[in-house]
């Protein structure tokens, strides 16, 4: 049985949310393992913020990887048909010989950082000829400023907004932008027993 995407419960716990929303994406909730899902929630939320309040700045773009990596070691030793692939820096863009375009075509799903008043992570989940449609687990009911930017409504199991894919690649701080290369970070995950990979 397929579960609709959930939105983040804190200010913080976007990165675990948008995790897990891909692997909800990707598979049934009868086939979600558990232990996936403690791993996700035990390995995020690792960054302090300016005061030193431990989980008060999000998960960091190292803690993304480390999951990547370690879904990967779990997918071999339990034969869970998920695959893992980190992306960093120049590696994170969007045009259509990107890995990520790549990804989405083949029905992956992929965590992306972008800014959202600040660092915030989202999951891509499809392609229109309008753009990338992706669930971000900020809930927000009030249209945005930028013609770019469109709320979905109407799929609850995969996006609630539809961004052009230009967008993306922009390097200033505005919203569903990657923003500077240096601070990209993208972690794509296919469903082997269902990806044309």
């Amino acid at each position: 049985m397929r579960i609709p995407l959930q939105y983040q419960r804190t200010e913080y716990d976007c990165g675990p949310t948008s995790l897990l929303n891909a692997i909800s994406f990707l598979f049934d909730r009868e086939e979600f393992p558990p232990d996936v899902l403690r791993h996700c929630m035990i390995c995020t939320l690792d960054s302090y913020n300016d005061k030193g309040e431990a989980h008060k700045n999000g998960t960091s773009g190292m803690a993304m990887s480390f999951i990547a990596c370690w879904l990967n070691e779990y997918a071999r030793a339990t034969k869970f048909p998920i695959r893992a692939e980190a992306l960093t820096g120049n590696d994170v863009y969007i045009d259509e010989n990107s890995p990520i375009i790549k990804a989405l075509k083949a029905g992956a799903a992929a965590i992306v950082r972008v800014f959202l008043d600040c660092g915030h992570y989202v999951t891509l989940t499809g392609l229109t000829e309008e753009g990338i449609e992706l669930f971000d687990p900020y809930y927000r009911d009030t249209p945005f400023s930028e013609a770019e930017i469109r709320i979905i409504d109407n799929k609850p199991f995969s996006a609630n907004r539809l961004v052009s894919l230009r967008h993306f690649n922009r390097e200033d701080d505005v919203p569903y932008a990657f923003g500077p290369v240096s601070s990209r970070v993208a972690v794509i995950l296919y469903n082997t027993s269902k990806a044309k990979i």
